[in-house]
C-alpha cells in the first residue's frame, strides 16, 4: 500500500482539530493504514506540526476520497492480476461512480418554477462483504406530485440539435428561437454538447490517466468556455444558478481526474460519468434561453430515463420498457409542453450513468421518439440534407429529397455521412419519419427518411439513390482447392476472425467454394492474418489451402438504393462506369435484397470511381479533365471554342469540360480544378512554370479530383505523338490532329490500336484526315456494318485543292501559291504542301483504317516541288525562284483544258490491289472533283454498296484553324457520350 502521502490523501489542516493518537506511549498510527482507514470512517488523514490525525471529512472530501481509493484499487488489481480484487475494485468503482451520480441528483438544480431537491444520501458498510453501498436516497419535492399520464402520439415533436448548432451562445439562442417557432403541442428537444466540447472531456480523461499535469488546465478553459456562454446568454437569476451549478459540477470532476491521474487508470465508468458533463451544461443553458421568453419549459437529465444494456464492444441497446416506465415516472413531475433533454448520455439496469457512445445524441433522439410516438424526428445538423455522394469529393452531389429507412441505413453503413445505422432502428418500428435539416439555412427542406413512398416510378434516377465509400481498408484472401465441399470452413475462417475482435466489413465467395475474401480494416488486418495463419497451419502445410493473402490499400464504394432489386441492368451500369474510368475491381458483394452492390477496388482509385459512378447515373455532370498541348493555331482555336460553349454543354448536355492544363513550347498553365478560359492566353503568358511535357502529363493523370482525363494534342510533333500509347495505358483518353502516330512506323501503329481496342481508353482522330469532315467515322460506319471498301480517292489537302481551284486563265502558278500563303493556307514553308507527304500521311490513314498494312514508304508521291527548288535553304528563297517553273504549269493546264479537263492533286487508297498512291490527275469538268471552290476537300468511297458510278461523296471544307478546332471538339463531345453524357 502506498503511503497516505503518496496517494494524495494527507491534508494540512491546522485550522481543525487533530483527534488525539489513542494508540498507548505515543505511538502513532502510520500513515498508510490512516489512509486506507480514512475514506471508510468519513475521516481524512491531517498533518499537523510534527505528527498525523484524523479529522472529520467534508462531504466533498469524502466524495474525492472514494473516488481516489476506488481508482486506486483498480488500478493495482488490473496490474496485479488479482481477478478477487479486480471484481472488488470494480465494485468500488460502481459504487464511487454511482455515489457522485447522486451528489449530483442531490443538489438542487432549479430550472424556472420547478424545483427539485433530494435528500443528502449516504454510503453504508455492508456488515457481511466489506463492501461500500449507497444508502437510499429520499426524493421531495417542491411541488404537489400529481400521477399525470404520458400523452404518446403526433402531437410530439422531437428536434436534435448538434455540437455546431450549440456552438456558441448566439447559436444557443437560435436554436430557442427555432424551437419556440414549431406550432407542435408539445415539443422534445435533444441536444448534444457544444462543439468540440465532447473531444475536450475525452482529452481530459485521457490526460489524467496519463498522468499529464496539464488536465487541469484543460478542465479550466472548459469551464471558462461554459462560463463565458452562459455570461453571454443568460443574466440575473438564472445565469447564479447556472454558475453555481456549473462551479459544482466542475469541483466533483475535479476531485474525479484527481482519482484518474493518481491511479493511472481510468475504467469506462469513470470515463463515461466524466464525459457526458458536456450535454448537462448544454441543455441547461438552452432551457435557460427558452424559459426566458415565459414558455413552459422543463430540463430533464436522460439518465434518469433512459436505460440501456451494453451488447458488444462500444455498443448499447435501449431496454424499452424500462425507459418508457422511467420517463412515464419523470413526466407525471414535470408535465412542461418544451422539454429539453441531455442527449448522448443514459444509464445502465444499475443506474451506473453511462453513453450512447459515438452518435449517440441522434440515437438518443430516435429512443425518445419511438418512446412518445412523436410524429416526426427531426435533426438539425450543419448540411442542407444527406447528398447523393459526399460533397468533399463528388462537388456535384445533389441532396436528396427523400430516403427510405433502408437506404439511409445501407448508406451509413458504408460511411455516408448521414446517421449512425442504430438511429434508424426506433423510428422504424415505429414509422417516424426522420427529417435532416439544416440550422443554418432554414429555408432548405432537408432530406426525410421514411417508409418508401409506394407511387415512386423505379427509373434509374431513382433506384440509386447513393454512393458512398470506407477507406483505409484491407482485402483478405483464403483460397486452396481443400476449401470445395468442406463443411464449416467458412465458420473457421470467420471465428479466427471474431477471436482478434476484428470487424469484418465485406465478404465475398465464389461459387465454386475456391476462395473466399472479406475486408477489414488496415488497422487490424495484422491481427487477423496472424490468426487465420495460425489456425489453418496444418492445412496450409498439406497444401489444402494454398494461401492466405493480405491485399492492402483498398477501398470500398457501395451503389445503394432500395428499387434496385426490380431494376434491370443496374450492374452493367456500374461496371461498364467504372471500365471506361480504367478502375479495376478486386472484389463484389451483393446480398439477396439488392439493396446495394459493393465493390473494392484500390484506395487511389476510389474518388475516381466515385465520380465515375455517380455522374454515370445522372446524379453530376459528365465531367472531362482536359489537358491542351500546343496552343498554338489550332490549340488556340479549340481553347476559344471550349470558351464560349462550356456553360451551354453543362446547361443542355449534362457535360463538364474543365481545362485543367495548356502547355506550349516555353511554358505551361496548370490548375487543379479548371483554366479559366476568359483568360487563358494571358496567364499562360505570364506563367513562369517552364514546359516539361513529363509533368504536366503527371498533372493530369494526379489528378484525382475528377474521374475522366483527356489529353488533347493539337501539335504536329512526332515525339509528342510518340507518348500516345503510354498514355493510354495510363488510362487517359487520347484526341488529336496529329497525323504523325496513325501514319508513323506501322508496328508502332498497330500497338497502339491494339492497347485502345483492348482497354475501355479512347483514341480518336477524326482531325487527322479532313479536318472537321467525318471522314474516318464515315469510314468506320461502312465497315461496322459490313460494308466491304474498294476504293478511296480524294483531295484531302485544302492547301492543294485551294491552289488548283484557282490555277484558271492566265494566272500563274506561282502567284496562286503566294496569294495561298499570304491568305495563310500553306505552311511557312509552301514545300510542306507542295512536296504532297501530307497528303500521303492521309492515304496512309485511310488505307490501314481500311485494313492495308501499308508503311508510309510503300505509297509512291508524286511532289510539286520542282527538283532543282528542294535545296532551296529558305522559303523566301523557294518563292523568287518558283516563277522560272510557270511555263511548265502553264502548258499542263493548257493541255488539260483543251481535254476539257481539270488538274486536281489526290490521294488514292486501292484497297482492292493493297495499294496507294498520291499523283496530280485529270478531271472532266462535270466530275464531282472539279465542281469545288476555295479550300474544300472531297472524298469518294467506292465499295460494295456504293458502286464506282454513283460513290458515297463526303464534301465540305477541309483546312483551316476554326473547321479542324471543331473537329476536335467534335472528338470530345464523342468521348463524352462514350462516357455516359445523354446523347
Amino acid at each position: 500500500m502506498q503511503s497516505a502521502a503518496a496517494i494524495g490523501l494527507v491534508r494540512p489542516c491546522a485550522a481543525r482539530p487533530i483527534l488525539k493518537n489513542p494508540s498507548p506511549a505515543g505511538a502513532r498510527l502510520p500513515a498508510a493504514r490512516l489512509s486506507a482507514a480514512a475514506p471508510r470512517a468519513g475521516l481524512v488523514a491531517a498533518a499537523g506540526p510534527g505528527r498525523i490525525g484524523l479529522v472529520p471529512a467534508s462531504p466533498e472530501q469524502k466524495r474525492s476520497d472514494r473516488l481516489v481509493a476506488a481508482a486506486v484499487a483498480s488500478g493495482k488489481a488490473e496490474e496485479a492480476g488479482e481477478e478477487g480484487g479486480a471484481a472488488l475494485a470494480k465494485t468500488l468503482v460502481r459504487e464511487a461512480v454511482s455515489q457522485c451520480f447522486k451528489c449530483e441528483r442531490n443538489q438542487d438544480r432549479p430550472l424556472g418554477a420547478l424545483r427539485i431537491a433530494y435528500s443528502q444520501g449516504s454510503l453504508q458498510r455492508h456488515g457481511s462483504k466489506n463492501l461500500l453501498t449507497p444508502a437510499a436516497a429520499a426524493v421531495s419535492v417542491e411541488q404537489i406530485e400529481v400521477s399525470t399520464y404520458l400523452p404518446k402520439g403526433d402531437m410530439w415533436s422531437v428536434h436534435k440539435f448538434g455540437g455546431t448548432c450549440m456552438g456558441t451562445p448566439q447559436r444557443i439562442q437560435n436554436v430557442a428561437d427555432v424551437v419556440l417557432g414549431d406550432s407542435s403541442e408539445r415539443k422534445l428537444i435533444i441536444v448534444s454538447a457544444m462543439s468540440k466540447v465532447t473531444d475536450m472531456m475525452y482529452s481530459l480523461v485521457h490526460k489524467a490517466q496519463s498522468r499529464d499535469d496539464s488536465y487541469t488546465e484543460a478542465l479550466d478553459k472548459v469551464f471558462e468556455k461554459h462560463m463565458s456562454a452562459a455570461k453571454d446568454l443568460l443574466d440575473g437569476e438564472d445565469l447564479a444558478r447556472f454558475l453555481s451549478q456549473l462551479h459544482s459540477d466542475i469541483s466533483n470532476l475535479r476531485a474525479m481526474l484527481r482519482a484518474i491521474y493518481i491511479a493511472g487508470h481510468a475504467t469506462e465508468s469513470f470515463s463515461e460519468f466524466v464525459v457526458g458533463h458536456g450535454e448537462l451544461w448544454s441543455s441547461q443553458m438552452l432551457c435557460y434561453a427558452i424559459q426566458k421568453s415565459g414558455a413552459s419549459c422543463s430540463w430533464m437529465d436522460t439518465r434518469e430515463v433512459l436505460v440501456v444494456k451494453p451488447s458488444g464492444p462500444d455498443m448499447v441497446d435501449p431496454e424499452y420498457v424500462e425507459s418508457e416506465k422511467r420517463l412515464q415516472k419523470w413526466f407525471s413531475r414535470q408535465p412542461a409542453e418544451i422539454i429539453v433533454a441531455t442527449g448522448f448520455i443514459a444509464s445502465t439496469p444499475e443506474n451506473i450513468p453511462t453513453t450512447l457512445k459515438r452518435d449517440g445524441s441522434d440515437f438518443s433522439a430516435a429512443i425518445i421518439g419511438s418512446l412518445v410516438r412523436a410524429h416526426q424526428v427531426t435533426i438539425w445538423t450543419d448540411v442542407d440534407g444527406v447528398f447523393s455522394a459526399d460533397p468533399r469529393k463528388v462537388s456535384e452531389a445533389v441532396i436528396l429529397s427523400t430516403l427510405s429507412y433502408q437506404e439511409a441505413w445501407e448508406m451509413s453503413y458504408f460511411g455516408a455521412n448521414v446517421l449512425h445505422p442504430r438511429t434508424i432502428i426506433p423510428v422504424m418500428k415505429d414509422n417516424i419519419p426522420i427529417v435532416i435539416r439544416n440550422m443554418f439555412n432554414l429555408s432548405a427542406p432537408g432530406t426525410v427518411i421514411c417508409k418508401l413512398p409506394a407511387n415512386e416510378d423505379a427509373d434509374l434516377d431513382a433506384c440509386v439513390k447513393s454512393f458512398a465509400t470506407i477507406d483505409k481498408l484491407a482485402l483478405v484472401n483464403v483460397e486452396g482447392t481443400g476449401m470445395a465441399g468442406v463443411p464449416g470452413t467458412a465458420n473457421a475462417i470467420f471465428s479466427a476472425v471474431k477471436d482478434v475482435g476484428a470487424n469484418v466489413i465485406m465478404i465475398s465467395q465464389a461459387s465454386s467454394e475456391h476462395s473466399i475474401c472479406f475486408a477489414v480494416p488496415e488497422k487490424e488486418v495484422a491481427a487477423v492474418s496472424g490468426a487465420l495463419h495460425a489456425r489453418f497451419r496444418e492445412a496450409l502445410a498439406a497444401g489444402r489451402l494454398s494461401k492466405v493473402e493480405v491485399i492492402q490499400g483498398c477501398s470500398i464504394l457501395a451503389a445503394v438504393g432500395l428499387r434496385m432489386a426490380s431494376t434491370p441492368g443496374v450492374s452493367a451500369i456500374l461496371f461498364d462506369a467504372l471500365a471506361k474510368a480504367n478502375i479495376n475491381v478486386r472484389a463484389i458483394a451483393q446480398g439477396c435484397s439488392e439493396y446495394n452492390i459493393t465493390v473494392v477496388l484500390k484506395q487511389e482509385d476510389c474518388v475516381r470511381a466515385l465520380k465515375a459512378a455517380h455522374s454515370r447515373f445522372f446524379l453530376s455532370k459528365t465531367t472531362l479533365a482536359v489537358g491542351i498541348i500546343g496552343p498554338g493555331l489550332i490549340g488556340a482555336t479549340l481553347l476559344n471554342q471550349l470558351r464560349e460553349q462550356v456553360a451551354v454543354l453543362k446547361e443542355n448536355m449534362n457535360i463538364d469540360v474543365r481545362v485543367i492544363g495548356i502547355t506550349g513550347a516555353s511554358r505551361m498553365l496548370l490548375s487543379d480544378t479548371g483554366v479559366d478560359l476568359t483568360s487563358w492566353k494571358e496567364n499562360l503568358q505570364q506563367e513562369t512554370k517552364p514546359a516539361d511535357l513529363a509533368n504536366f502529363v503527371r498533372h493530369l493523370s494526379e489528378n484525382h479530383v475528377f474521374p475522366n482525363k483527356v489529353l488533347v494534342d493539337c501539335t504536329a510533333d512526332a515525339n509528342v505523338a510518340s507518348h500516345y500509347y503510354d498514355w493510354l495505358k495510363k488510362g487517359i483518353h487520347v484526341i488529336t490532329p496529329n497525323k504523325k502516330a496513325n501514319s508513323g512506323p506501322l508496328d508502332q501503329y498497330l500497338e497502339l490500336r491494339t492497347l485502345q481496342r483492348a482497354s475501355y481508353t479512347h483514341y480518336f482522330y477524326e482531325a487527322t484526315v479532313g479536318a472537321g469532315l467525318p471522314i474516318i467515322s464515315t469510314l468506320r460506319g461502312l465497315l461496322e456494318t459490313g460494308d466491304q471498301i474498294l476504293h478511296i480517292e480524294g483531295i484531302f489537302s485544302g492547301t492543294l485543292s485551294y491552289i488548283f481551284n484557282n490555277f484558271e486563265g492566265t494566272r500563274s502558278f506561282s502567284d496562286v501559291v503566294s496569294e495561298a500563303k499570304e491568305a495563310g493556307y500553306t505552311e511557312p514553308d509552301p514545300r510542306d504542301d507542295l512536296s504532297g507527304t501530307d497528303v500521303a500521311r492521309k492515304v496512309i490513314i485511310l488505307a490501314r483504317e481500311s485494313g492495308l498494312r501499308l508503311e508510309l514508304s510503300d505509297i509512291p508521291v508524286e511532289s510539286l516541288v520542282p527538283e532543282a527548288l528542294k535545296s532551296c535553304s529558305l522559303p523566301d528563297e523557294f518563292m523568287e525562284k518558283l516563277p522560272s517553273f510557270d511555263q511548265d504549269w502553264a502548258r499542263q493546264r493548257h493541255d488539260a483544258e483543251a481535254a476539257g479537263e481539270v488538274l486536281r492533286y489526290v490521294g488514292v487508297v486501292d484497297v482492292r490491289n493493297k495499294k496507294g498512291r498520291v499523283q496530280l490527275k485529270r478531271y472532266k469538268r462535270d466530275h464531282p472533283f472539279a465542281q469545288l471552290s476555295g479550300s474544300d476537300n472531297i472524298i469518294a468511297f467506292t465499295t460494295s454498296r456504293y458502286k464506282e458510278e454513283q460513290p458515297l461523296i463526303v464534301r465540305g471544307p477541309g483546312a483551316g484553324a476554326e473547321v479542324t478546332a471543331g473537329g476536335v471538339f467534335c472528338d470530345i463531345l464523342r468521348l463524352a457520350s462514350y462516357l455516359g453524357a445523354p446523347s
